[in-house]
């Protein structure tokens, strides 16, 4: 007789709740059936890793932490892009906003926190956004590659980061602050100043003691107006003022709420078998806003749950504070800012930037802040949390532990080796020196490895260095420093060019092929491997391999580009900007239709649709197809656009046909996947009103011809392109351009664009190659090959369908009401 399995119910998707189910799964992974529930329409990603992600300095799929094969595999039921409509304690089940019933034995709420948004006047502005999720950095990233000036409301961890990462994708960038010092709550006034000086470098500007009073603007953004007057200007407005705790729909089923959802030390509400975790639970009057509150939350309840330790108590959590910004090392823990009986050792080196303060209380460590060197913030947290005696080491405290072991007549490494084996390594994923000592001992040999077993050193990367000391103290001679090209992933030590070449030479046409071969540590690869390898073997095999919808990214599944509230943008390919009175008459139409709320020229000259519904793609698709319009692939790793000016047809500098041989080029280029994504460009003469040269490939018309550019890239970091060669006819220009372009298909890795490819093998590497005309035409010859099979409309693949097909079924609508998954910071 089988026994039913005890039913745990997680509401949010976000970081806690992905953690509390790793926790349980750890302690006990056949007692329980577990649903987790997200209102997200992705899986678990790390909030923290957001910032980075905005940064340009990490994609998404870096930052997913379960994604849905974890959750699959490990027989966990998920619903995202769902939300709670209400919870029936007495009936022990959970309702959906689409009428589903989920019933519980045990429910565990990990909802997070809802972002504020001040009460301003404009505060309803298209342009105005919050920072909290993955839809909020979309709509940022997508404004700012409009460039433009942006306004951030907010001087607190979270706020700078989103102004830094905007101002790096290249936006003027402006913070408005409240009080006189930036993250007040977390750094005292001198490294306050000196934090504002390392912003100001990096393109961020801070206006402070300024209050805000209205948002300025018709329908879109336009500007901050303040309380003395003045006026910001701004294209994209950033809320980053602080989160509060998303208590509903547990206040209306009758819950204890104050501030958050109140529980216990075992992290129960006053319902006995509903439990809170994370942002949205308030335990002894407090309620959390960093992450390391969560992980020992998740540790405490999981243990509760599965009898582990069913008198394990939370006591809370002693928290501190590291800035994502890329080049400022910035830490504060503790009581900062002194207090009574408290006495201050302060450093401070002016040349290098370098300020730390320690506050200390009767012989114990009490707060640190730290600026231009944190690498001893994790030793001073340390020290605070188990009340060390200081009063020996006092007079070399503030220089590190370094020098003071060193005085001491201690090598550091083997202080890191003595440390206690509760001693937390990782503060972003509450990892104990044990822990990591316990994964490299079960076979973790490398750094990467270590990260992707137990977590250390996975999220902000600040204790790499004792991660990596502890892996030379466990393993000893055994030990070897990463050397080499970098792993494709953390499946296999393997480089990319390696696994290109054994692609070819050994006949490789599966996935399952390449991972048997090269013998991959994971069964089915990762959300990294899989689009690589995809990619590699679409390439090596055009007509053998069948390309794997499943490893490709979800807008290039969708054939479309998911926007911030869960729809879709939808561009038709307009060759070389070249449209028709009966392609803009399809547009309208479509736009009328399905109610396309707004339609933008690009910056590629085309028309963006935006706002469409995932259900009506294939309908949409079928009516540009009626009109002889296909896909513009500008979700996909392939040809975007291919940018012309009027040329000699109209303009009176023009020398020779840059529109005619824009659209030739797109024309026998479009399609065609590769790497990364691909622009062109065709300016009719040397005044370049086509910015040929800053694109992949880019062409200058002049009298005697055309010179070819390449390797060039308007993005994050801006690099002009390299003059490849100069020819004498379009039909040269035209067989250059599909040699170049399957030289870096065959060449690149995956997701390297063309300007760090050059920048990698060199700009004679790809003359030498292509300047050779056998060697030329081959290429060619191997291009148009991929072409014959690839070159297909994908909208004309699903338009024609008399019933939407199941995969574009709407998710959920998350425009209103959404159950916002948990915690960033």
């Amino acid at each position: 007789m089988t026994t039913q399995k005890e039913r745990i119910v997680i509401i949010g998707a976000g970081m806690a709740g992905g953690r509390i189910v790793e926790e349980i799964l750890k302690r006990d992974d056949t007692r329980f059936e577990i649903s987790i529930i997200g209102a997200e329409p992705c899986a678990t990603y790390d909030r923290i890793q957001l910032s980075p992600v905005l940064a340009g300095e990490k994609t998404f799929d870096q930052i997913v932490t379960h994604s849905q094969d974890w959750y699959d595999s490990n027989g966990v039921k998920t619903h995202f892009g769902y939300w709670v409509q209400s919870i029936e304690t007495a009936a022990k089940h959970v309702v959906l906003h689409d009428g589903q019933t989920i019933a519980y034995d045990k429910l565990i709420l990990a909802m997070g926190s809802d972002p504020i948004r001040l009460p301003l006047p404009g505060s309803d502005l298209h342009g105005v956004v919050a920072f909290r999720d993955l839809m909020d950095v979309d709509l940022m990233t997508q404004a700012a590659n409009s460039g433009g000036e942006v306004v951030v409301i907010g001087g607190g961890l979270l706020g700078l980061e989103a102004a830094y990462g905007l101002a790096k994708r290249g936006m003027k960038s402006t913070v408005i602050h409240l009080v006189d010092v930036l993250m007040e709550r977390q750094l005292d006034e001198a490294a306050g100043r000196l934090l504002e000086k390392a912003l100001l470098d990096r393109g961020v500007i801070s206006v402070l003691n300024a209050q805000s009073e209205a948002i300025l603007g018709e329908t879109h953004v336009e500007g901050l107006k303040l309380k003395d007057g003045r006026i910001i200007p701004a294209s994209l407005l950033v809320m980053a003022v602080g989160i509060r705790p998303h208590v509903e729909p547990a206040k209306s089923s009758g819950l204890v709420v104050e501030r958050g959802i109140v529980v216990d030390d075992q992290m129960r509400t006053s319902a006995p078998d509903i439990f809170a975790i994370g942002e949205c639970a308030q335990h002894r009057g407090q309620c959390y806003g960093l992450v390391a509150p969560i992980w020992d939350m998740c540790r405490t309840l999981a243990d509760v749950l599965t009898e582990k330790n069913v008198d394990n108590a939370y006591a809370g959590t002693q928290m501190a504070t590291r800035l994502k910004v890329s080049g400022v090392d910035l830490y504060s823990a503790g009581q900062f800012s002194g207090g009574e009986a408290c006495e201050d050792i302060v450093f401070r080196d002016p040349g290098r930037g370098v300020y730390k303060r320690i506050v200390i209380k009767d012989d114990k460590l009490v707060g640190t802040v730290l600026f231009g060197d944190a690498a001893d913030g994790g030793w001073y947290f340390d020290l605070m949390k188990k009340g060390e005696d200081i009063a020996p080491i006092r007079d070399t405290l503030i220089f590190g532990q370094a020098v003071t072991n060193a005085l001491a007549g201690q090598d550091p490494s083997d202080a890191i080796a003595a440390w206690p084996d509760d001693t937390e390594v990782c503060g972003c994923n509450g990892v104990s020196k044990g822990q990591v000592v316990a994964s490299i001992s079960a076979g973790n040999d490398t750094l990467d490895k270590v990260r992707g077993h137990c977590k250390a050193s996975a999220s902000c990367g600040s204790c790499t260095g004792i991660v990596e000391s502890l892996l030379k103290c466990t393993l000893g001679d055994a030990f070897k420093a990463q050397t080499g090209p970098k792993p494709v992933c953390k499946c296999t030590d393997h480089g990319h060019a390696h696994v290109r070449k054994a692609i070819i030479e050994q006949d490789l046409k599966t996935l399952p092929d390449v991972m048997q071969a090269l013998k991959w540590s994971t069964p089915d690869g990762c959300s990294s491997c899989r689009p690589t390898l995809n990619y590699y073997l679409l390439c090596a095999w055009p007509r053998e391999y069948k390309d794997d919808p499943r490893s490709r990214f979800v807008n290039e599944r969708n054939h479309a580009n998911i926007q911030k509230d869960g729809t879709y943008s939808v561009v038709p390919r307009m060759w070389g900007g070249m449209t028709s009175s009966k392609e803009l008459r399809a547009i309208a139409d479509v736009v009328d239709k399905f109610n396309v709320p707004m339609v933008k020229v690009t910056g590629g000259q085309r028309l963006d649709l935006f706002g469409v519904k995932k259900e009506d793609l294939p309908a949409v698709w079928a009516d540009l197809n009626a009109a002889g319009m296909v896909s513009g692939h500008a979700y996909a790793k392939a040809l975007r656009t291919v940018k012309t000016c009027v040329g000699s047809e109209w303009c009176r500098f023009g020398t020779q046909d840059s529109t005619g041989l824009g659209v030739k080029l797109e024309q026998a280029t479009w399609g065609s996947y590769m790497p990364h994504k691909f622009k062109m460009a065709v300016s009719g003469c040397p005044r370049n009103c086509a910015e040929a040269t800053i694109k992949d490939f880019g062409v200058v018309c002049v009298d005697s011809g055309y010179e070819l550019h390449v390797g060039g890239n308007a993005g994050i970091h801006l690099r002009g392109t390299d003059l490849l060669t100069k020819v004498a006819t379009e039909a040269e220009a035209l067989e250059w351009s599909m040699a170049f372009v399957q030289l870096y298909r065959e060449d690149a890795w995956y997701l390297e664009r063309t300007a760090p490819w050059i920048e990698r093998v060199g700009l004679q590497f790809v003359k030498d190659r292509l300047a050779e005309p056998e060697m030329r035409a081959a290429l060619v010859a191997r291009f148009l090959e991929s072409q014959a099979v690839y070159q297909v409309d994908p909208w004309a693949e699903h338009a024609p369908l008399s019933a939407p097909a199941k995969v574009f079924s709407p998710l959920a609508d998350l425009r209103d009401g959404v159950v916002q998954p948990e915690p960033a910071e």
